[in-house]
């Protein structure tokens, strides 16, 4: 029987699915609806000028868990989580770079009924992710900028495979909230809001916008780490900014 159980769960007792992760937040409340046990996986594609967790890029830092453990250590705030309507949140890094472990461990939360929410910037191959995003309740979809050429000197890399994913999950009419990190110079120009306004418009599924005023808390990591950090200076936007952000974005999702 417990050979069987192992099987059902993607492996055996000699072979768990495992899954290196940054760190856990126990109490999290900015990342999907209630009190969120939060996941922070490591390893990540893109390479955001911004990046508040500079060290969860390495994909053979931090620590091995099992699914197992993941979830021993979430049994102590399961009341908690429930009573509040909230659930797990599995972010990064980049976790759909560890969908065999994310996709696992979504299983076995939805096998105790608790909500899944999976943070991620879109980087995902849809094939690799198609069974995952099944046992996943809403995904927290961070546009990083709408237009291409932008979005490469951002993080890196170009933005064709995050539209196609977005466009995936309004098709498959997946709950999504969106999050746009506004920078001053970079990301709140009226022809940035408008591309990504546009973008929006194009899905169905966007229950909410998140605009989040940038900040330089991260930015102690990169000095750790011996990097520049580029973006240095660079001033959180005002209140005033960032409603008019969230007016503009807002105004397109579809009805």
């Amino acid at each position: 029987m417990m050979q069987e159980y192992q099987q059902e769960r993607g492996g055996n007792m000699s072979n768990p699915v495992k899954g290196r992760i940054h760190s856990i937040e126990t109490f999290g409340t900015v990342d999907g609806p209630g009190i969120r046990f939060i996941v922070f996986m490591q390893g990540c594609p893109l390479r955001c000028l911004y990046c508040h967790n500079r060290d969860t890029w390495d994909p053979k830092g931090g620590r091995e868990v099992t699914v197992d453990e993941i979830m021993e250590e979430m049994q102590d705030y399961i009341e908690f989580i429930r009573a509040s309507g909230g659930g797990i949140t599995v972010t990064g890094g980049e976790p759909t770079l560890q969908s065999t472990f994310v996709t696992e461990l979504f299983k076995r939360c939805k096998e105790i009924n608790i909500h899944t929410a999976l943070d991620t910037s879109g980087f995902a191959d849809i094939k690799k992710v198609e069974e995952l995003l099944r046992y996943t309740d809403l995904v927290l979809l961070d546009i990083k900028h709408a237009v291409n050429e932008k979005h490469k000197f951002l993080t890196g890399v170009g933005n064709d495979k995050i539209r196609a994913f977005a466009l995936y999950l309004s098709e498959i009419n997946k709950p999504v909230w969106i999050r746009y990190v506004l920078i001053p110079g970079y990301t709140d120009g009226d022809d940035d809001l408008a591309a990504a306004a546009s973008f929006i418009a194009e899905l169905k599924n966007v229950e909410r916008i998140d605009v989040l005023p940038y900040h330089s808390m991260g930015e102690y990591k990169w000095e750790k780490l011996g990097e520049k950090y580029v973006l240095h200076g660079v001033q959180s936007p005002t209140s005033e900014q960032v409603k008019k952000a969230r007016e503009i974005l807002e105004g397109r999702i579809a009805k």
